[in-house]
C-alpha cells in the first residue's frame, strides 16, 4: 500500500470516528437529555442551547479541518508520486532524458537532483560499454578471419596430414565459427542498442517467409529425424524489412530443431487476427524453467549443456527484431512435453502500404 493510500485510510478513520462521536453528542444534547427532563417533569429547566450549539459546532470542525489536512498532505507528496512514476519508466534507451524538478528546494527535489546525476552516469557507462564492445568486436573480427583462413588452408592443402591432425583442424576450425558468430551477434546487438541499425520499411508477405521458415526447419530437421509441419497459414503482410524477419524466423525454427527431443515434433502456423499476424511454432521440447531469461543474451536452455551448439544471442537478436518492428514474443509451455513461441506483428494498413511504397 502506497503512503498517500495509507494516509488517506488514516484519515478516513478518524474522520468517520469523529461524526460518530459528533452524532452521538448532538442526539444527547437535543434528544436524549430534553427527553429525559420532560420524563421528570422538569420542563421549566434553563438549559444554555447556544453554548451547547456552539460546542457542537466547533467539534463539527473537527472533520473539516482532518479533510484540509489529507488535501494538503495529498498536495504534498504529489511530486514524490510523480517522481515514482519517472523513475518506473527509465530504461537504457532514455537515461539521457532528465526528470523535471519543483525548483521548491525540498527533499524531493533534491532526490529529483540525485536521481539526475545518476542516470547520467549510467548513461556514460552504458555508452563506454558499448563503445568497447564495438571496438572490441571490430578488432576481433580481423584474427578470427585470419585464424579461419589459415585452418582451412591447411585442410584444403594438408594431404600429407594424419586423421587426428583433420580431427583437430575441424575442430579448431569449428571453434573460430563460433567466436565469429558471437562477434557477430555482439555487434549486431550493440548497434541495435545504439541505435545504428536501420531496418528497412517495405511491404512484406509473411506468408512466403513462413513457408521458407518450414522448408529451412525441414532440412535442419531431418538429422535429428524430428517431423516438420505447416498447419493453418493466412495470407497476411506485414511493414518491415524482409531480411531481418527472415532472420528472426531462422533462429526461432533452428531454437526449435536443437531443443527438440529424438523424434519429436515441430509445428508451425500463421494466424490473422484483430490486425495483428501470429506466427506460432511449437514443438517437443523441454520447456525452460524461466521462459523470460531465455531471451537475455549468453543465456541457453535447460538441456543445452554441452549437447546443443550456439552461443546464447540467437533468441536475443530475434526478440529485438520483434520489437524493432513493433511486435511481441513469448514462449508459452503447453504440457505435458512442449514449448510455443508465440510472435506477434502489427498488419499492414492501407496508411502502411502507401508509407512503403514511397520508401527509399
Amino acid at each position: 500500500m502506497t503512503i498517500a493510500r495509507r494516509m488517506v485510510t488514516g484519515y478516513a478513520w478518524i474522520s468517520a470516528a469523529c461524526l460518530a462521536l459528533l452524532a452521538w453528542l448532538a442526539y444527547h444534547e437535543f434528544v436524549e437529555e430534553p427527553a429525559e427532563f420532560a420524563a421528570m417533569g422538569l420542563t421549566n429547566v434553563h438549559k444554555d442551547t447556544q453554548a451547547e450549539l456552539s460546542t457542537v459546532c466547533f467539534l463539527a470542525l473537527i472533520p473539516v479541518l482532518l479533510g484540509l489536512g489529507w488535501w494538503w498532505m495529498r498536495r504534498v507528496l504529489a511530486p514524490l508520486k510523480s517522481l515514482t512514476a519517472a523513475v518506473e519508466s527509465m530504461h537504457s534507451h532514455n537515461l539521457r532524458q532528465p526528470i523535471p524538478r519543483s525548483g521548491n528546494g525540498d527533499e524531493v527535489d533534491k532526490l529529483t537532483a540525485v536521481f539526475n546525476s545518476m542516470t547520467s552516469r549510467l548513461d556514460e557507462s552504458f555508452r563506454r560499454v558499448q563503445e568497447f564492445t564495438l571496438h572490441a568486436s571490430h578488432e576481433l573480427k580481423t584474427p578470427l578471419t585470419v585464424m579461419r583462413m589459415q585452418l582451412e588452408t591447411a585442410m584444403r592443402e594438408g594431404q600429407a596430414n594424419t586423421p587426428d591432425q583433420c580431427r583437430y583442424f575441424d575442430e579448431q576450425l569449428d571453434e573460430v565459427r563460433r567466436l565469429t558468430q558471437i562477434v557477430d551477434g555482439l555487434t549486431l546487438l550493440t548497434k541495435a542498442d545504439a541505435g545504428l541499425v536501420k531496418l528497412q520499411q517495405e511491404s512484406v508477405m509473411l506468408t512466403a517467409l513462413v513457408q521458407e521458415a518450414f522448408d529451412d526447419a525441414v532440412i535442419l530437421a531431418q538429422p535429428r529425424r524430428v517431423e516438420v509441419t505447416l498447419g493453418q497459414c493466412d495470407p497476411v503482410a506485414v511493414l518491415g524489412d524482409r531480411h531481418r524477419l527472415r532472420q528472426l524466423f531462422l533462429i526461432l525454427t533452428d531454437n526449435a530443431v536443437k531443443y527438440n527431443r529424438p523424434n519429436g515434433t515441430i509445428a508451425i502456423s500463421l494466424h490473422a487476427s484483430s490486425g495483428m499476424a501470429e506466427v506460432r511454432i511449437t514443438n517437443t521440447g523441454v520447456p525452460p524453467k524461466s521462459r523470460e531469461a531465455v531471451f537475455d543474451r549468453f543465456v541457453r536452455g535447460d538441456n543445452a549443456q554441452g549437447a546443443v551448439e550456439g552461443c546464447g544471442l540467437g533468441l536475443t537478436i530475434g526478440r529485438w527484431i520483434v520489437h524493432a518492428h513493433e511486435g511481441t514474443i513469448e514462449m508459452v509451455p503447453e504440457p505435458p512435453d512442449r514449448t510455443r513461441v508465440v510472435v506477434r506483428i502489427p498488419t499492414l494498413t492501407a496508411s502502411d502500404s502507401s508509407a512503403g511504397s514511397s520508401a527509399p
